[in-house]
């Protein structure tokens, strides 16, 4: 009989402890143990403990394979706590034979209910690895689980797929939301709300009387770079930049022809582009850039309090001046189809006319931004990537272990979007222009012709041709963070896949790979989505590509919505009347008038400020406070990462020391590890 001393620890999340039974079975080459009861006097597994246990092994199992892990309830009756069927996160075991090395076990799992759990010791194990047929039948029992536990479903024609529940109260304690987390959520919902019904703006269903009137709102919650939009919204270099360092700022690519249906001359822009240069000139320059929102051409339109609301298709030109100047806005047209209806706005026309103009722009770029770069690259497809990793890649697999602290709360935070902010009567529904049918359509149109490239920014930045633009700080931070990805991934990788063959190899890879392809990409060969990987070089940057967008790309486009959005008309979610067919004709009172009613602002900002900021509970880029890997060369790893984004942020805030806006969207400290708001 041999003694084993192991050592247990328990989550300190609000309900980790728990009052059940626990017991271990040590299963080896040679058989396995029955359950040994992990008991002493007193109480066990409270939440944040860390507990010894001495267990006698009445056999010799020989050599250890696995750590069988039981849970049970006792005899009497558990307390009710806030975490229901006496739920148990159980961080780590640890177990110390009579002679030997001790062996850790990582969980982090929660266990719900009586039932056994298999668990692998530490070391990251690829399928061709693993020689013995208990680890590769444990393997696949595990996956098994894992596919009956979560399901793929159609939500809506043409989008990716995603995770079949309906509400977040249904979903299992490993991709629901910690108790923490959501208690500030809702809290920060209903202190919101009840502002905003005390000032009387809520549920008004009126117009703004006046941009004055609407400083009300603006008082909600101020953030530094909301005043400076304030100050500044009606500037042209403001308007501009912000396709640079805004919200959405991967839409501005280098226009070398002009578009056929963008008929700007010399005389329309010769006021901002000076004496002795022209069109052509410009454009053999490079110094000339387009922003298309033709996506939005025919679009479907929504209804607000009743009331018909109208969506523009615009195409801007914008001019990179000498010697770094700023970047300014040369012609804006409202639609797809240049004539004597669709007249191109210019910097030197009436003020009103003008600013309309850029204000149907910036609506555009509110829901391109909502529907596209937020919604389904931001959100959907990374639920992609989580349900992939979670139904092809066992807990011992090294991409699971790498992949996984970026998946954290994705599957929550997404199926709670689809119940409060794009069903039926909600958000969306209720408070934008295009509504619910407008975001599936440019989801649906989007989707026909995203490619690969564009999720890979080094590619994208290429591919846009706006690697040289002056001032564009999304590109200069978000590359840096993209290469220290990449470095990590590429160390990780090299650890555990020596040849292009391991990977050929690796079946669990493959599948999880193909699941993305098939059900997030709808198979479409065309997107360039690999079905299958060959090479280290191209895994590399597959999984570079998963985890950048799975943080640094969501925060870019996420964090800055309530800075934009606080002052309406600087982002406005709707338009009211439809796009001005020409030109001298705009008031003040017709400006005010096009913009959104009262209650849809409010509605959109609050949704808005919710989705821009963690309520709690954050991981930030490279924190991984759960140790998935044991072994000495990834951890090692992990540390470089983490100093590499250390010295980024040291080299983005003494940049911003200097700018009169800073770029915050992209510092690492303040990047989640997941899409999980």
């Amino acid at each position: 009989m041999a003694e084993f001393s192991v050592t247990v620890s328990t989550g300190e999340a609000i309900g980790a402890g728990t009052w059940n039974k626990i017991a271990v079975s040590l299963v080896g080459t040679r058989g396995e143990t029955p359950p040994l009861r992990l008991d002493h006097p007193g109480k066990e597994f409270s939440a944040g403990a860390v507990e010894d246990f001495q267990v006698a092994s009445p056999q010799d199992v020989g050599p250890l394979l696995l750590l069988r892990v039981h849970k049970a309830p006792l005899l009497l009756p558990a307390p009710v706590g806030p975490v229901a069927r006496d739920a148990w996160f159980c961080r780590w075991f640890q177990l110390t034979p009579p002679q030997g090395a001790p062996l850790r076990f990582p969980c982090y799992q929660w266990l719900e209910g009586a039932g056994s759990l298999a668990l692998r010791a530490g070391a990251a194990k690829v399928p061709w690895a693993d020689d013995h047929p208990i680890l590769q039948q444990q393997r696949q029992d595990e996956l098994k689980a894992r596919q009956d536990s979560y399901h793929w479903k159609t939500y809506s024609p043409g989008w990716p797929h995603c995770l079949d529940e309906k509400s977040v109260k249904d979903l299992d304690l490993n991709i629901k939301y910690s108790v923490m987390k959501n208690s500030c959520f809702y809290l920060k919902v209903s202190s919101a709300i009840t502002e905003l019904k005390l000032k009387g703006l809520l549920d008004r269903k009126g117009p703004w009387k006046s941009l004055n009137e609407m400083k009300r709102m603006f008082n909600f919650r101020k953030t530094p770079a909301a005043e400076y939009t304030l100050e500044h919204w009606q500037e042209d270099t403001f308007f501009a930049s912000q396709f640079l360092n805004g919200l959405n700022p991967v839409l501005i690519r280098r226009c070398g022809h002009l578009p056929e249906n963008f008929p700007v001359t010399d005389d329309m822009v010769a006021p901002v582009l000076g004496p002795g240069t022209s069109l052509q000139a410009e454009l053999e320059r490079g110094s000339l850039f387009l922003v298309d929102h033709g996506i939005l051409c025919g679009v479907r339109t929504n209804l607000i309090n009743g009331k018909p609301q109208f969506s523009a298709a615009p195409m801007t030109l914008l001019y990179q001046s000498p010697g770094g100047g700023p970047l300014l806005p040369l012609a804006i047209q409202l639609s797809q189809t240049p004539g004597p209806a669709s007249p191109i706005f210019l910097p030197s026309d009436n003020k009103w006319d003008w600013l309309l103009a850029k204000t149907w722009v910036r609506n555009a770029e509110f829901s391109v931004h909502e529907a596209v770069t937020h919604l389904l690259h931001a959100h959907l497809l990374p639920e992609v990537f989580t349900m992939a990793t979670l139904r092809q890649l066992p807990h011992c697999h090294p991409l699971f272990k790498l992949l996984i602290p970026h998946t954290r709360y994705t599957l929550h935070i997404n199926t709670l979007a689809r119940e409060l902010l794009i069903a039926p009567g909600q958000v969306v529904d209720r408070s934008t222009g295009i509504g619910i049918g407008g975001f599936s359509e440019l989801i649906q149109r989007n989707m026909e012709q995203l490619n690969y490239s564009v999720l890979c920014l080094p590619e994208d930045i290429q591919a846009r041709g706006v690697k040289d633009i002056p001032n564009y700080y999304y590109r200069d931070d978000g590359l840096k963070i993209w290469g220290a990805v990449e470095s990590f991934v590429s160390e990780i990788i090299n650890i555990y896949y020596p040849s292009d063959a391991s990977v050929c190899e690796d079946g669990e890879l493959q599948a999880w790979v193909w699941e993305i392809f098939s059900e997030g990409f709808l198979g479409r060969e065309s997107s360039g989505m690999p079905f299958s990987l060959e090479t280290r070089e191209a895994l590399v940057q597959y999984v570079t590509m998963v985890i950048f967008n799975c943080s640094a790309k969501h925060y870019a486009v996420s964090a800055g919505q309530f800075d934009s959005c606080v002052w309406m008309p600087n982002l406005p979610a709707s338009m009211q009347l439809p796009p001005p067919t020409s030109k001298g004709q705009t008031r003040p009172e017709g400006f005010l008038a096009t913009l959104p009613p009262v209650n849809a602002t409010c509605d959109i900002i609050v949704a808005l400020w919710l989705l821009s900021k963690e309520p709690g509970d954050q991981r930030p880029l490279g924190t991984y406070p759960e140790e998935h890997f044991t072994e000495e060369a990834p951890q090692q790893s992990i540390a470089t990462f983490q100093s590499r984004l250390t010295q980024i942020s040291k080299e983005i805030r003494e940049r911003n020391q200097e700018l009169a806006l800073p770029y915050t969207y992209l510092d690492p400290p303040l990047i989640e590890n997941s899409v999980s708001i």
